[in-house]
């Protein structure tokens, strides 16, 4: 049964009974939590055995807790049993700690996987976490995160009665070997993972055996088209027959098996190009042929063009197709912060806030406050100059912050949705009549963006960007992308930058900090008109 309920915060335990007169009640179910967080964690499901029930009464317990109002019920039928399940092996191979989310990557093994659901591992004694699973997709020539699965995950004790539920249900074919795991851990610290197991539906092969022997299943050839039966138009009618159950014996490698080059429909012979039009460029260090995973740093997220149109791979002169893959994992980097208060305006808090480069996609900026007790209006921006060299104010974001003893938030963030223009940042607020709120730890945050590509054993490739002007490359990479997600990937890396072009007066000049153009030629005009005008001017008579 699902219960309806408008209240935003509770945790309750309920006892269920069933009738079938409406009399006599037995009981079904003694201690269900039901429950929901602010940020989004709920349960409000309460399961009881199977059976047929004429009457079904809920009671919750408001002995501790003020009660909360109910707007409706629903009652769900026992649904026809499953097909059985059985475990996968899931490791994980990365786990990233982001702002308030934990993000783990699962690799399941094998693709093509009907997974029932994932279950988390942990030895943490009371908490609830909301958790999402998402796979990567192939869109726009790009690797992305897509999510298809969200669920509650608890371990707590109501009334002296302890639940858990550990699992997030999925019931979705998941086509890649990777799955990733996001457990959103808010203000509270991340959970201490010890495992992931991984339910799967069991897929049956039914066939015809003429005559007893050794059968042979053949597996592992993803370059093979699907055969053609003509037992395959009787499927329909072959879902009730009865077949004698064969067991598979251990995987074995076929002797006559030879392997073929890792990604070998991926052609490495791009074509030429032209790298006059660019500014950087950088050398990829790998450590052995096959598919590569590059992440960029920080001087190719800030120098790149916008949506990374401008990257190229190259061997040579020729370039090396690749994918971009952006992830959900959030880098994080510590800047450089000063109070930057004016004394002519002692209301007024400030903070310098310097980056190491200009230009960075920040994607989001946080701190916390010693201060225990305020209210305040907050406010992120740049101080940018245009072309006539008039300054003016650029705002990022702006938020109300408040913070109570007895409600403290552990920190306070600002989220960002557009690339800086300069290196430096200015956080502020006005306090009016109160002291000055005192801040600290303050962190920005960028997302991690990959490049995945295919390169041999001994090439020199080098990384290109800088040049705003050119579109985005298309590669028949795409048509592939699957196998090269699936491909166990080596971690390239980027060497010191070298810059190709000589830098332009226009190129210059600060993001953000123009005017030098104007007052040049404003300069200039100036100097025109007074020789102009020094011609005009009558000459002194001469010396008597």
């Amino acid at each position: 049964m699902s219960l309806e309920t408008p209240a935003g915060r509770f945790i309750k335990a309920v006892r269920a009974e069933g009738s079938a007169d409406g009399q006599r009640w037995q009981s079904l179910a003694t201690g269900q939590p039901i429950f929901r967080e602010p940020y989004g964690a709920s349960q409000v499901r309460v399961s009881i055995p199977t059976g047929a029930w004429r009457w079904l009464r809920l009671t919750v317990d408001d002995a501790r807790t003020q009660p909360i109002p109910f707007t409706g019920a629903r009652v769900h039928a026992a649904a026809a049993e499953a097909t059985a399940s059985e475990r996968q092996p899931a490791t994980i191979v990365e786990r990233n700690e982001n702002l308030g989310e934990t993000r783990l990557t699962l690799n399941l093994g094998a693709a093509n996987l009907d997974v029932a659901s994932v279950r988390l591992e942990t030895d943490e004694p009371l908490f609830t976490r909301l958790v999402s699973l998402a796979v990567p997709v192939v869109s726009e020539d790009a690797v992305r995160e897509q999510a298809i699965g969200q669920d509650c995950i608890y371990r707590i004790a109501v009334e002296g009665h302890a639940s858990e539920n550990l699992s997030v249900p999925l019931e979705a074919r998941v086509r890649s070997h990777e799955l990733f795991v996001l457990i959103h851990n808010q203000d509270s610290p991340p959970l201490a993972i010890t495992g992931v197991r991984v339910e799967r539906r069991p897929v049956n092969l039914v066939f015809l055996v003429r005559q007893a022997g050794t059968y042979h299943l053949l597996t592992g050839n993803p370059r093979c088209a699907a055969p053609r039966y003509d037992l395959a138009s009787l499927g329909a009618d072959l879902k009730n027959v009865v077949g004698a159950p064969l067991k598979i014996s251990a995987l074995a490698d076929n002797p006559d098996f030879r392997a073929p080059e890792a990604l070998a429909g991926v052609d490495l012979g791009g074509t030429a190009l032209d790298v006059s039009a660019w500014k950087f460029r950088k050398p990829v260090k790998i450590s052995g042929g096959g598919a590569q995973q590059l992440e960029l740093d920080l001087d190719v997220l800030a120098r790149a063009g916008p949506g990374f149109a401008d990257l190229r791979v190259l061997r040579g002169s020729n370039q090396v197709p690749y994918l971009v893959q952006r992830t959900s994992i959030s880098r994080a980097l510590t800047p450089a912060v000063t109070v930057t208060n004016d004394a002519k305006q002692p209301k007024l808090s400030r903070w310098r806030i310097k980056l190491p480069q200009a230009g960075l996609p920040l994607t989001r900026v946080s701190c916390q406050a010693r201060s225990p007790l305020f209210q305040r209006d907050v406010t992120l921006y740049e101080e940018l100059t245009d072309d006539r060299g008039d300054q003016y104010r650029h705002t990022l974001a702006g938020a109300a912050w408040t913070q109570t003893p007895d409600r403290r938030s552990r920190e306070f963030a600002l989220a960002l949705n557009e690339r800086l223009a300069g290196d430096t940042l200015f956080l502020e607020t006005e306090n009016g009549d109160n002291p000055p709120i005192e801040l600290e730890k303050f962190t920005v945050f960028y997302p991690a963006t990959r490049v995945l590509f295919k390169a041999n054993p001994d090439d020199e490739l080098f990384l290109y960007y800088g040049n705003a002007r050119v579109s985005a490359p298309s590669y028949d990479l795409s048509l592939v992308a699957g196998e090269l997600l699936a491909a166990d990937k080596k971690i390239a890396s980027l060497s010191d930058e070298q810059s190709l072009q000589k830098t332009s007066w226009r190129d210059a000049q600060t993001p953000g900090k123009g005017g030098a153009i104007f007052w040049g030629i404003l300069a200039l005009v100036v100097v025109v008109l007074l020789v102009v005008i020094s011609r005009l001017l009558p000459k002194p008579p001469p010396a008597a």
